[in-house]
């Protein structure tokens, strides 16, 4: 038994029961890719208690231990492909995790089955190769192309080298694991591009992870006199976790943050970041001397969507709406959920009275259409919207907010017609409309 291990073993096990407990917190597909590979790397370090055992099971527990050091790698970088419903990087996955389980079990095996070295190294060249070029007429993306030129030098490499007397194997081993981590870093450096210490520590760890693997044979080589303990090696394991733990807390507090801002049921911003949005708006109309247009709408008769089918549909009418807004305005411009079924629409330069009644009529268009909300389920549904436009009927935020609502509420309520939309006041109404009749549908 390789008794050295077991402090390894130990921290390992603890950083895997703290990595499972924040990820619990936020449950991903990502946060639960990253707990299996620490859990296959609790593994790993489990297989070396036996390496030193004679006969067969010391051979099958050094096959465990280098294949799960490279699943793990390969299960880090499967997290970080931006593609992974694309349907050939399941089959590159496989591949690949294929490719790296059956060569490094070759070499774990020993010189009874170096026959099979050289097809198993010429497999690492083909087989990403050939998924690569299968799937090339309907899918291509850098990454991938990193990928197979990396697994191309890897095959070159290994047969050239692996069957050199003396150390061949340990460098065709230290290959492996080095392609396996530099390609995870690779991944990891294109997925995470922000400036956040999660990032710079995981990407930092995962690239002296693979420099391991090249500073390890370097120094048997040049400098064998040099004894490093294996706790040094081990280091950029416990550095690509706590970067990875950081990534979680940060993509919460992200996350969090996001609730805060925006609406739960329609993703748009809610009051608070509408606030925001529409000084910022008019902080800039007023610096560069333009104008800025605030549009308030109120859905007609909604709360008989709810009274007649339920909340449910309500719900689904509200995300019908806000899908419909978003789709119809500029990605300059805002669309923001500030009441049960009220929304804002800020319009920013380049704008003006006559192309903010435009919009409107337009919104106006799309809601007086049949809006078919799922479940065989068709409403139709009207809305008042009120416009106003800054500097010209309001000096600040407060008074436009107050203008445009004066005017929504005006339109609602039938003090002006469809038809002074386009005059000054800019106000307009559209009558609240029945739901189409559908089989076993109540009417409103």
């Amino acid at each position: 038994m390789n008794w050295s291990v077991l402090p390894d073993l130990a921290a390992v096990v603890l950083l895997a029961c703290a990595f499972a407990s924040v990820a619990q917190r936020s449950p991903t597909q990502v946060s639960r890719l990253w707990l299996i590979g620490w859990l296959v790397i609790v593994l790993h370090f489990t297989s070396l208690l036996f390496v030193n055992v004679a006969g067969i099971w010391g051979t099958f527990a050094e096959m465990v231990g280098l294949s799960a050091l490279t699943w793990t790698g390969m299960l880090f970088m499967w997290s970080s492909v931006p593609y992974r419903k694309e349907y050939s990087s399941p089959w590159m996955f496989t591949v690949l995790l294929g490719a790296n389980t059956f060569y490094v079990s070759l070499l774990a095996i020993g010189p009874a089955a170096s026959w099979a070295l050289t097809p198993a190294a010429a497999l690492f060249g083909l087989l990403p190769l050939a998924v690569t070029l299968f799937a090339l007429r309907g899918f291509n993306h850098p990454l991938r192309w990193v990928t197979v030129i990396l697994y191309g030098i890897l095959s070159v490499f290994l047969l050239h080298f692996q069957h050199r007397p003396g150390n061949g194997a340990d460098l065709a081993t230290y290959a492996v694991l080095f392609t396996v981590y530099f390609d995870c870093c690779i991944h990891f450096s294109y997925i995470y591009r922000r400036a956040t210490a999660g990032a710079f520590i995981t990407i930092i760890g995962f690239l002296t992870w693979a420099a391991v693997f090249v500073t390890a044979p370097l120094m048997m080589t040049f400098w064998p006199a040099i004894h490093v303990e294996s706790e040094v090696w081990n280091l950029p394991k416990y550095l690509v976790a706590a970067g990875m733990i950081l990534l979680l807390f940060e993509e919460q507090i992200e996350h969090n943050r996001h609730l805060a801002l925006h609406d739960d049921l329609t993703g748009l911003p809610n009051r608070r970041l509408f606030q925001d949005r529409l000084g910022n708006a008019l902080e800039r109309a007023r610096r560069t001397k333009t104008q800025t247009a605030l549009l308030q709408v109120d859905l007609n008769r909604f709360k008989q969507v709810n009274d007649t089918l339920g909340h449910h549909i309500g719900d689904l009418v509200l995300q019908y709406v806000a899908a419909i807004f978003s789709a119809r305005v500029r990605r300059s411009d805002t669309v923001a959920r500030t009441g049960g079924d009220e929304f804002s629409v800020i319009l920013e330069e380049p704008t003006s009275r006559g192309s903010a009644v435009l919009v409107g009529k337009s919104l106006q268009q799309l809601l007086s259409e049949p809006l078919n909300v799922g479940q065989g389920i068709t409403v139709r549904i009207g809305a008042s919207i009120g416009i106003a436009v800054f500097p010209d009927d309001a000096p600040n935020m407060d008074a436009l907010c107050i203008a445009a609502d004066r005017r929504m509420y005006d339109a609602k309520y039938g003090f002006r017609s469809v038809g002074d939309l386009s005059d000054f006041a800019a106000t307009c109404s559209i009558p609240a409309l029945q739901p189409e009749s559908t089989t076993g549908m109540p009417k409103m």
